[in-house]
């Protein structure tokens, strides 16, 4: 059977100046742009994202991913007196000293070789075998005082690869939602960036009720489409877990008909993958590997607050299974125009 016209990957490209891919976030939050999409009309509006609680109705529900980035990349050097960086990924489920990493070079890190990253704290990773994906590896994990704090005391920010400088101290503070509260990211869920209390505070004020769901992010949100065609890409999986507090708060906005906005793809993906056919949301938690493409129907969500994404990427693809896949190039292309800041620390737009 011929593949349908918009799941050919290369429909999903744009062009964009480099000079565009925001290299550090706006100098406070929520000063950042918003592009305004209407799903209904194609129309385009140009605003800030402080005007978020304008085009908020009493009665929505926005869900928010509340996963926390963990400051896992590792820098040091080999006992030969070579560079070597080790990002941590995954924990195992049967093992938690077990984890599965990236190692840059990936050939420095051979099974049996073992590395200490700092000294008081420290953390030592023995290299055990090599995985599926480009320079991972499996390896076990020892610190000498619990690894979270010992990660919080020597490991690095895992900026994105299109952020070209060094982490920072202030990246430690920015490239985290002020709602983050459960560690297990290794990228944030950035759309959640541009939000400061106060906005929270406000948008609640008005009537719209928060609910707070977990997807840890893997490093997979990195990675391009490889097949030309999206029916033959498979997603990574991701951990997710819904509480009842959120599925009782996004089933009574639906109940009273609010509409569901949802702030970033990762929310998205884990509203899509706990819902039953009508609609209604399921707590519990698991694993998701949901790839949302055109021609999906959308059970949940009815609204998404987002960044720019890169050309190609299954979040641009996310995002035009939405709004559909010309509105969606169309305001990409009115956002270069206009210079809005683009993918992680740039600025922002919302479908309604």
């Amino acid at each position: 059977m011929p593949t349908e016209p918009d799941g050919r990957l290369g429909l999903y490209d744009y062009h964009l100046p480099p000079g565009l891919i925001a290299q550090r976030p706006s100098e406070r939050r929520g000063d950042s742009r918003l592009l305004v999409l209407r799903r209904d009309s194609g129309e385009i509006e140009h605003r800030r994202f402080s005007d978020l609680v304008k085009l908020l109705d009493p009665g929505d529900c926005l869900v928010v991913n509340e996963t926390k980035v963990l400051p896992a990349r590792l820098l040091g050097n080999l006992d030969t007196g070579g560079r070597i960086e080790v990002l941590l990924l995954t924990p195992s489920a049967e093992d938690p000293a077990l984890w599965e990493c990236l190692a840059r070079p990936a050939a420095k890190a051979r099974a049996g070789r073992r590395v200490r990253f700092g000294e008081a704290p420290w953390i030592d990773v023995e290299f055990l075998e090599d995985t599926a994906q480009p320079g991972g590896k499996r390896a076990r994990v020892e610190s000498s005082m619990p690894l979270e704090e010992a990660l919080s005391a020597i490991g690095h920010t895992p900026l994105p690869p299109y952020i070209q400088r060094p982490d920072e101290d202030a990246d430690r503070e920015r490239y985290q939602t002020v709602y983050a509260a459960r560690p297990g990211s290794v990228a944030a869920p950035t759309a959640g960036l541009h939000f400061t209390r106060e906005l929270l505070a406000e948008i609640e004020r008005i009537g719209v009720t928060l609910a707070r769901v977990t997807l840890d992010v893997g490093i997979g949100t990195f990675r391009p489409i490889a097949a030309d065609s999206l029916a033959d890409h498979r997603m990574h999986s991701e951990a997710y877990e819904v509480d009842e507090a959120a599925a009782d708060a996004v089933n009574a906005a639906r109940g009273r008909g609010g509409r569901i906005v949802a702030v970033g793809t990762t929310s998205v993906r884990v509203l899509e993958s706990v819902a039953t056919p009508d609609g209604t949301i399921r707590s519990g938690r698991g694993e998701t590997d949901l790839f949302i493409r055109p021609g999906y129907r959308f059970r949940v969500v009815d609204g998404l607050v987002t960044n720019f994404h890169l050309p190609r990427s299954s979040l641009l693809v996310l995002v035009s299974a939405l709004a559909g896949r010309e509105a969606v190039l169309q305001a990409y292309g009115a956002a270069v125009d206009e210079g809005y800041r683009f993918y992680s620390y740039g600025d922002a737009m919302v479908i309604l």
